[in-house]
């Protein structure tokens, strides 16, 4: 029986801005491999969904210190699911479009750079970086819980996130 899955893209360049001359031992675009019934990332998919009227107004109109405005959506491919960091991304009609910013790992249906129209529904997190720190990105921290302590650490310290 095949285990129920979704790929949740860590992708941490995708969901933060990087210094030029960054370097890093890590794979910035690795993905974590989270079970459909997670309790914790249905908590945090919630949230996320919860703030995003919110969010979507504040890309619209960025304050002083805010940049890196990126949602991260759900893409089917048959009985697999990944989620990817789309940046740039903006509305058309009654959804989205935006340009996938990581490499898949598990669906075959898109591409990194491809450029995806998509649903609010698809939409299962967002963030944006203000004053050097990571806000939203409620999914990210879900998945600090899932890698090793000193991995979770490393993307905290270099990458501005609070949780």
């Amino acid at each position: 029986m095949k285990q129920s899955l979704s790929a949740v893209a860590l992708a941490m360049a995708a969901s933060i801005s990087l210094p030029v001359c960054a370097e890093s031992k890590r794979d910035e675009n690795e993905i974590v491999l989270v079970e459909n019934d997670d309790a914790d990332m249905a908590a945090a998919i919630r949230q996320a969904r919860a703030k995003l009227d919110e969010f979507l107004a504040l890309a619209a109109n960025p304050p002083p210190g805010a940049s890196d405005f990126k949602l991260k959506v759900m893409v089917r491919d048959g009985e697999d699911t990944e989620h990817f960091w789309v940046t740039p991304f903006a509305p058309i009609g009654k959804g989205f479009k935006g340009t996938l910013a990581n490499e898949p790992q598990v669906v075959s249906n898109v591409e990194a750079g491809e450029e995806i129209e998509f649903s609010r529904a698809q939409i299962s997190d967002w963030g944006y970086t203000k004053d050097g720190r990571q806000v939203g990105s409620y999914t990210v921290c879900v998945l600090f819980k899932k890698m090793p302590p000193e991995q979770a650490d490393y993307y905290r310290k270099n990458h501005g996130f609070d949780c």
